[in-house]
Order: structure tokens, then C-alpha cells, then sequence
């Protein structure tokens, strides 16, 4: 019988968190609609700070939604190592033409149509772990100088 690895929770800067995010592409959105938390795969990209983000759902909904929660994580199958990412801010459904246009042409989208809504977060608050081993999150937490992957 194996013994189980211990496993660690390391949290970040937002600084160091928002640097995460930009390296990944896709997540997930939370809102809540009807009393009731609702998540969607999203594509997103980081500007400026904000996150820009594709996302099935009706842009009516997201409007009215308030703050919504944007979640990405990179977490290896095997080792269970990787990180995890939550940002959460009011949703401003991007309604230009023009810059609509741009980010239909370089952010990939699940559904096309009326459910099709691009949106920008300015996060009010960014929260980030590395997850690890309890050895490789001590010497993280300690400064070591071992490289940091995404």
C-alpha cells in the first residue's frame, strides 16, 4: 500500500498571478444567474491589466450579472502540480464594432451567435496558487532558486 504525497498550496503575488494568466488561454466563467452559480469555458486574453473574455452566454445575462469570477488553471495530470488562478470584477459587455471585431478574430469562441459575448473584467481582486508537492512548495516558499515553470 502506498503512502499518499503530501500536498501543498503555495499562494502568490497578484502581481505574479495576473503573470499566470497571461500564459494561458482558456478558464472558465462564474456567474450567477437566477440565484444559482454559473460556469461557462471561456477564452480569454490579458490587456492593459484586464482580461478580455469570449464566453458563451447571453450577453443580456452578463450585463446584469455584477462581479463575475474568471478561473484558469494548468494543473498536470500525473503529478498534480501546476497552478490556479481566480480574478473577480464587474463585466462590461464590449458592444464597439470595432473592437468587438478584433478579439471575434483572435479569441477562439465555443458557441457563434446570440450566445457569443465578448466581455472585459478590470479585476478588483486576483488570487493565485502554485500547487505542489510539500517539498517542492517548502523550497518555493523559501526562495529557492529553482526555475519557476508556467
Amino acid at each position: 500500500m502506498s503512502t499518499p504525497i503530501a500536498r501543498r498550496m503555495i499562494e502568490v503575488s497578484g502581481a505574479e498571478a495576473l503573470w499566470l494568466l497571461e500564459g494561458a488561454t482558456g478558464g472558465r466563467l462564474v456567474y450567477v444567474q437566477r440565484d444559482q452559480a454559473v460556469v461557462r469555458p471561456a477564452e480569454h486574453v490579458v490587456e492593459y491589466g484586464r482580461l478580455v473574455v469570449r464566453v458563451p452566454a447571453p450577453a443580456a445575462t452578463l450585463a446584469g450579472a455584477g462581479t463575475v469570477t474568471y478561473q484558469a488553471d494548468e494543473i498536470h495530470r500525473g503529478t498534480k502540480r501546476g497552478w490556479s488562478v481566480s480574478a473577480a470584477g464587474a463585466a462590461e459587455v464590449i458592444t464597439d464594432p470595432d473592437e468587438a471585431a478584433h478579439y471575434l478574430r483572435t479569441l477562439s469562441g465555443w458557441a457563434h451567435g446570440p450566445h457569443d459575448t465578448l466581455i472585459r473584467i478590470r479585476p478588483q481582486s486576483v488570487q493565485g496558487y502554485r500547487l505542489g508537492d510539500a517539498v517542492e512548495a517548502n523550497a518555493q516558499s523559501s526562495g529557492s532558486s529553482r526555475p519557476r515553470t508556467r
